[in-house]
């Protein structure tokens, strides 16, 4: 590696892609991320702050949970929260633009509706997205949030006979679980773009970063067919928490699943089949950059990312893709990280609990940028270099008030012990190392009243450090069983 000039920077980020579709649980063939995993550093617990693509994206470029960055979900929707993010509130980018990094940015973005990457310093290379600059007040909705229905043709009658994948919603436009498509959201016209810049990109003293933000494996689940070709549907088997009925979870958590359940058990199956497929599309994909790279000489002189924004159910309780039932597949996300030269590990697993709001600190510690503010996240740096952090986190927390349907939700999860508050419905408790796939609510059990208090603790003490304000004392929406008071009982 050239020491006179900093190491260029490649993320490849995908969308709705669970942990164990990457090294090192081999769910998935994918054969490049394992020849890239034997030099990276492998991160088994890493998760996202919420079950949604835009304040996920939004964590990972400023290193705040939502509370702090003001991102809570899709920030295109008509019914959106937000639009973008805080005023004043910084991306890594940022400094690396400062710090003379040359960024290009292909592929997707939802981190704003009212900045695009080029606002941020970054190339845009493909696409060119547009948005609404608001000048501090919300733009009404869009009509084409009432186009997708008025004399539309698809929509659902409820007449009509369900077909193979179909999922029939009367006066809902018809979905399509699964099927083939050669170049499903674009991502191979995506990456071929990335592909193009680097190979293209003349030889300069600056170093650069990229970032490539595929669409896949997200839901309706198409993929080439010679992909689905490397699976065989008789090695498919349902989850073992398939069966779930969830009676003792949020009703809505129940809806939900309803959608679901006009798919029979071999949909299901192949609904599986077609997301492993997926992923082995996304690791090809992530292949064609590693190539281009190393065609251009570059390989050895990048730190290389390998991530997801969130999560998917895969068949999990009978759910797919993600949203407000907290199970830990809708957070649980992969995360490798490849520094060039010999120092740091290289093909370790690391089983601490990380987030990706550590994004933002890691990025700059590992280009020797240093940010004149603060993070809510860690720096990954000293568990890259094979140290043992005494005082890491011991909690992983998530926030989100819905999706689309504006459900207050926080959570804490230990090692041990997952607590759910639900400002729409009745809490959950579970404790893991028994039930890992969480199918006993234990709420409400007097048993663990002190467990759910210290949990409650917790969160109250994460939400007062992150600026969270989800701690309405009125008496119709207050419901947790313990409130935010309990973290200030010493002063009083």
């Amino acid at each position: 590696m050239n020491v006179e000039k900093k190491p260029n920077l490649l993320i490849f980020m995908t969308d709705h892609q669970r942990w164990d579709m990457a090294p090192p649980f081999k769910r998935a063939f994918t054969p490049n991320l394992d020849r890239f995993a034997k030099e990276a550093a492998i991160f088994t617990e890493a998760y996202c702050p919420a079950p949604h693509c835009c304040p996920s994206r939004a964590t990972f470029f400023t290193g705040l949970y939502p509370t702090e960055h003001g991102v809570w979900n899709n920030v295109e929707v008509g019914n959106t929260l937000s639009r973008g993010l805080y005023d004043n509130t910084r991306l890594w980018s940022d400094d690396l633009r400062e710090a003379g990094y040359r960024l290009f940015y292909t592929g997707k973005w939802h981190v704003s509706a009212e900045e695009t990457p080029a606002d941020r310093g970054w190339e845009m290379t493909y696409p060119v997205y547009e948005c609404k600059k608001s000048e501090g007040h919300r733009i009404p909705p869009d009509p084409y949030e009432w186009e997708k229905y008025y004399g539309q043709p698809g929509i659902c009658k409820g007449e009509e006979p369900r077909m193979e994948a179909q999922i029939i919603r009367p006066g809902y436009p018809l979905y399509v679980q699964y099927g083939e498509r050669e170049n499903p959201f674009n991502d191979g016209t995506v990456v071929e773009n990335a592909v193009r810049t680097i190979l293209q990109r003349e030889a300069s003293e600056k170093p650069w970063c990229h970032f490539v933000g595929t669409l896949g494996p997200h839901d309706p689940y198409y993929v080439p067919k010679r992909f689905l070709d490397m699976y065989n549907i008789e090695d498919i088997k349902l989850p073992e928490d398939f069966y779930d009925s969830m009676e003792n979870k949020p009703a809505l958590y129940r809806r939900t699943k309803d959608r679901y359940s006009q798919l029979t058990e071999m949909e299901h199956r192949k609904s599986i089949l077609h997301y492993l497929a997926f992923c082995t599309y996304e690791d090809h994909l992530f292949g064609e950059l590693l190539k281009a790279l190393e065609q251009k000489g570059e390989l050895e002189d990048t730190i290389v990312i390998y991530t997801s924004d969130h999560g998917d159910y895969v068949g999990e309780h009978g759910l797919w893709a993600k949203g407000l039932p907290c199970f830990n597949s809708a957070y649980h996300i992969p995360l490798l990280i490849r520094r060039p030269g010999s120092g740091g590990i290289k093909g370790e697993q690391i089983n601490h609990f990380v987030t990706l709001a550590d994004m933002a600190p890691t990025i700059l510690e590992m280009l020797e940028i240093r940010a004149d503010r603060s993070f809510s996240g860690y720096s990954l740096v000293p568990l890259l270099e094979g140290q043992k952090p005494v005082n890491w986190r011991s909690e992983i927390y998530t926030q989100t008030n819905g999706n689309e349907l504006y459900g207050i939700q926080r959570s804490v999860m230990t090692k041990e012990w997952k607590y759910v508050y639900n400002g729409f419905d009745y809490d959950e408790l579970y404790h893991l190392t028994e039930d890992p796939h969480q199918m006993y609510n234990l709420i409400g059990d007097p048993r663990y009243d002190g467990v759910v208090r210290e949990m409650c603790m917790k969160l109250w003490r994460f939400a007062y450090e992150h600026k969270d304000v989800c701690i309405n004392p009125y008496i119709m929406v207050a419901h947790a069983p313990y409130g935010p008071g309990i973290i200030f009982e010493e002063n009083l």
